[in-house]
């Protein structure tokens, strides 16, 4: 959902992006030192041009489709717009999870602190980033990022990290969890002399 839902956001800003280039490329040809040097085939917009025509604006609005079509697209519209910016407002980890006891809540972005500091205690372990992220029907998504020390081997640490997923897991006891670890390797650093 995450991946659907960022390709939607780049999409909507490059076509924003586009639109608001070709609009002000538009004015800018407007200039009169620039319209003299533009082709023949640009819109010339000294001589009050308008998109459609009095005649064909009126000749579309005696036509029984256009209203309903016009309304029925700004009204969609309107809404899908609406729709996507309530959706930017929601964040998976700015919602609290309930807890077995009455009354007891986490945020997510708490109990991804926790884990993060669990797993960076483990011997070998150069550095975490964890996240977790609430989903429907009491399931969470716990995606943990583990950069290992240069010398250290998958093997030595993997036990340790299982047992600190293994505790988050029961932490969220209502919820079933979905741990994605990913494991890298700190590179070596090398001093530079300059």
């Amino acid at each position: 959902m995450r991946t659907a839902r960022t390709a939607v956001n780049r999409t909507a800003l490059g076509t924003g992006g586009l639109v608001l280039l070709l609009a002000g490329a538009l004015l800018a040809a407007t200039d009169r030192t620039v319209a003299r040097r533009l082709p023949a085939w640009w819109p010339d917009s000294r001589t009050n041009n308008v998109l459609l025509e009095p005649g064909r604006l009126a000749q579309l609005r005696s036509e029984g489709w256009w209203t309903p079509t016009v309304m029925a697209a700004s009204i969609g519209l309107t809404l899908l717009f609406a729709y996507w910016a309530l959706g930017q407002l929601r964040s998976g980890s700015g919602r609290r999870m309930a807890l077995p006891s009455p009354g007891c809540t986490v945020r997510p972005q708490a109990l991804a602190e926790a884990v993060t500091a669990r797993a960076t205690a483990v011997p070998g372990v150069a550095r975490t980033h964890a996240r977790v992220l609430p989903r429907r029907g009491r399931r969470l998504e716990l995606e943990l990022r583990v950069w290992l020390d240069p010398d250290t081997s998958p093997d030595a640490v993997l036990p340790a990290l299982r047992a600190v997923t293994a505790e988050a897991e029961g932490a969220a006891a209502p919820y079933t969890t979905r741990t994605r670890l990913r494991l890298s390797t700190a590179s070596h650093r090398a001093p530079h002399v300059r």
